[in-house]
């Protein structure tokens, strides 16, 4: 099966410019169903599951090869388009796996806006990522005594808000959709992962978007992201609750990830925000 096929690649939309949409952690590409609406007139618009997550084939999932967040495949999937320059849009471990790929191939991107990213999520000397060890073993073992009884705690947890909303229903439909044993390989990836020592080489503008209420990704993460990234960087911190606000909060996350997309330093300019630093902004 060619890489496309196995991806799930979908292209829809017309325009000049190429928007990346990538998933984050338990989810698939309908995590952007209230994003893409407001891009297919003036963008074309490449989505993709990543391996193991959504409709992908479990029988690909190659566990040596995506141990680590560089085995993943989004250069080779926009290769594959002949993709020369786009906008990418990563969530959470996505938004890490567009820093990587830009660095192998920066002219391939023309920005990258990252939502809900880390470069580490375990805490170590003058570093906050939010967990220790201990907590993630817990949560290791508790995925693999009883994967359906985690799934039903760990989704309102992560998502936040009315537990039997419509979003915490939908993060379980696709988190539940994965095989158990997939799942657990690729949260050990990303929960042990550490890209703050590539940070540095990144030179590709990127635009930083984090809530307040993220329990997976405190603000301080994205304060490190902006303070080291190589590149030119703008952050944005937003009073949304929840590791997943394209599905939780898409009245709060749509207009502004639509202002991050067709960024312009003049228009900005006109609401006095500053390019560098972007306080808690109200809805």
């Amino acid at each position: 099966m060619g890489i496309l096929e196995a991806h799930n690649v979908r292209v829809t939309g017309s325009g000049e410019k190429i928007i990346v949409l990538a998933h984050g952690f338990g989810t698939d590409q309908s995590v952007w169903k209230h994003l893409i609406p407001h891009l297919v007139e003036d963008h074309m618009v490449i989505l993709f599951d990543n391996m193991g997550a959504g409709a992908t084939n479990p029988e690909y999932f190659d566990f040596e090869r995506y141990s680590t967040l560089q085995g993943y495949d989004l250069l080779a999937i926009l290769e594959e388009l002949q993709v020369t320059s786009c906008i990418f849009v990563g969530h959470s471990v996505s938004g890490a796996i567009g820093i990587i790929a830009s660095i192998a191939n920066p002219d391939l991107f023309s920005k990258l806006v990252i939502i809900s990213a880390s470069p580490r999520y375990l805490n170590d000397e003058d570093y906050y990522g939010g967990f220790e060890q201990k907590d993630l073993d817990q949560l290791y073992g508790a995925m693999k005594s009883n994967y359906k009884a985690w799934c039903d705690g760990f989704a309102p947890m992560l998502v936040g808000g009315d537990l039997d909303s419509e979003a915490v229903k939908e993060f379980s439909r696709t988190l539940f959709n994965v095989r158990p044993d997939i799942v657990l390989s690729v949260a050990q990836t990303i929960f042990q992962s550490d890209l703050r020592q590539v940070l540095g080489l990144v030179t590709v503008p990127c635009h930083i978007v984090q809530g307040t209420k993220d329990l997976a990704v405190p603000i301080a993460v994205s304060d490190y992201l902006h303070h080291h990234l190589g590149g030119k960087s703008i952050v944005e911190i937003v009073e949304w609750e929840g590791h997943l606000p394209q599905l939780s909060s898409p009245d709060i996350v749509i207009p502004l990830l639509l202002r991050h997309i067709r960024f312009d330093a003049i228009v900005w300019s006109i609401y006095k925000i500053d390019l560098e630093y972007v306080p808690v902004l109200a809805n």
